[in-house]
Formats: structure tokens, C-alpha cells, sequence
């Protein structure tokens, strides 16, 4: 089973280059499965309903999101009309607030029938908002997966710091085929195979213009560290690139066989 995962993509560049990455790798290997961190799609911030829709079209078949996942209005209730597009599954879960959508699914392959991943997404506490625990959440979605006989689980951890990243992918080492690190935007060169047959990477990085910070026009956020003042992000101009994992897992125990890193400006 081989599964393909973007990184954080943002704005249009970030979508462009997706676009252009995906029908190449495509034509050099097999890929069972597409999943793409979408919570940037929409100008930097969110996604729309259009957006998401153009890429379930274009043969992804999982998006997450994360913290920005509520910013445009309009994702709330079409996320009430599809089972992969995933938002934060430790958000808080009152029967009275319930949080719109879902954060685990499960999906078929469109390449090879009958082959079946579980995805998941939680996001961090550290420097971020005080959701339910994603360790305590994540053990217990893997446990009612593998109830239902899936034995390929992948998570995407959102999060900010990367103690809080690694410590989270031990912990499910062994329980899961992998465990990708999300928002940071910057890609790490630490992706490795775990003890127990866990792929981890501490963040994907980035899908967008990469000369930028984190997406963003550099002059504007220069201008936000000199002056202490608020000021309006923009996407940054020019050709994107990408930031993904390609991870080979074995469909029958769940294990990952490998995990490589991939980084490239498209032009």
C-alpha cells in the first residue's frame, strides 16, 4: 500500500503545485491512497466547499484541516455531506457542542479494491488551544478501527511543537502505520521508520510559494516583527512547490515498510 501526504497548502500556489505534483509522482509509482492537509486552501486561511470539492475530483481522497479549520463559514455545513474531509478529532465533544464533522474516517482505494485505510487527525495542546487530549482521543479512535478490522491507520498530528510531535508518534508506535506531523510549515529531515513499524516524520512542511515565510509575503510578516503591529497576511507570489511523505505500508499487518521524503519547487 503506498500512500502519498501533503503538507500544509496554502493558497493557490500551494493548490497549483499539488496539482502538478500529484499527476507526476502518479506517473513514476503506483499510489493507493492521496491525502493532502487542506486548512490552508482558501487564501491562507481555510477551505471552501468548491476547493475541496475540486480536489476529491482531482483524486485525493482524504483532507484534514486543523486550526484554521472553521474559517470560512461556508465548509461547516458541507461538512455535514462528506465522510473525508476531517477536521480535529480532539475537539470538544459535549453531546449539546458537538463540533461540525468528523476527525476519523475511512476510505477504500480507488486504485485497488477492497484495500481499506483509516485516517485520522488531532491536533496539539502545546502553544495551541486547549482541545480534549489527542493522545487519550487517538488511542481510543485506533482501538474502534481495529474493531472494525482495519489494520492501516494513518494520523495527522497538528500541531506546533515538536517535543509535543515526536512524543505523540512513540507513543503510538506500533499502533499505527504512521504518524505525520502537520502546521509547522517547515519541513524536518527526520523521517525514519519507528521500532514498532510506526513511519513518523515531525512535520510534512509545506505546499505553496517557498520563497516566503510559511506562505506568506516575507516583506509583510519582516514588517510584523519590526513594527509589533498587526497586519494583514497575504500568500506569497510565485512558482510553488511541495512538501510530502511517501510511505509504503504493508496491508496486512499495518507496518510501514518505508517512509521518503519528498520536496520540490514546480514550475
Amino acid at each position: 500500500m503506498k500512500i502519498l501526504f501533503f503538507g500544509d497548502t496554502f493558497g493557490k500556489p500551494g493548490r497549483d503545485a499539488v496539482k502538478k505534483a500529484m499527476a507526476k509522482l502518479r506517473a513514476q509509482t503506483q499510489i493507493d491512497f492521496v491525502i493532502v492537509n487542506g486548512e490552508n486552501f482558501a487564501h491562507g486561511n481555510g477551505i471552501l466547499p468548491e476547493m475541496a470539492d475540486e480536489f476529491f475530483d482531482e483524486g485525493v481522497d482524504v483532507i484534514t484541516l486543523g486550526n484554521h479549520a472553521w474559517d470560512q463559514r461556508q465548509i461547516i455545513p458541507y461538512m455535514a455531506t462528506t465522510t473525508r474531509l476531517l477536521r480535529p478529532a480532539n475537539l470538544p465533544d459535549w453531546d449539546a457542542y458537538k463540533a461540525p464533522g468528523r476527525g476519523v474516517t475511512v476510505v477504500e482505494s480507488r486504485a485497488r479494491s477492497g484495500m481499506k485505510l483509516g485516517v485520522i487527525q488531532v491536533m496539539g495542546r502545546t502553544f495551541m488551544d486547549a482541545l480534549d487530549c489527542p493522545f487519550k482521543v487517538a488511542a481510543n479512535e485506533v482501538d474502534r478501527l481495529e474493531g472494525l478490522g482495519i489494520s492501516s491507520i494513518l494520523i495527522d498530528f497538528h500541531g506546533e511543537a515538536s517535543s509535543e510531535k515526536q512524543a505523540f508518534a512513540f507513543f503510538m508506535d506500533g499502533k499505527v502505520s504512521a504518524v505525520l506531523g502537520t502546521h509547522s510549515h517547515v519541513q524536518t529531515a527526520d523521517e525514519r521508520i519507528l521500532a514498532g513499524g510506526t513511519a513518523a516524520i515531525t512535520d510534512v512542511g509545506m505546499c505553496g510559494c517557498f520563497d516566503s515565510v510559511i506562505g506568506v509575503k516575507k516583506e509583510v510578516v519582516i514588517q510584523k516583527f519590526l513594527t509589533k503591529r498587526p497586519v494583514r497576511f497575504e500568500p506569497a507570489d510565485g512558482p510553488g512547490g511541495y512538501g510530502a511523505v511517501l510511505i509504503d505500508v504493508d496491508e496486512n499487518s499495518g507496518k510501514a515498510l518505508s517512509i521518503k521524503r519528498l520536496r520540490e519547487t514546480v514550475i
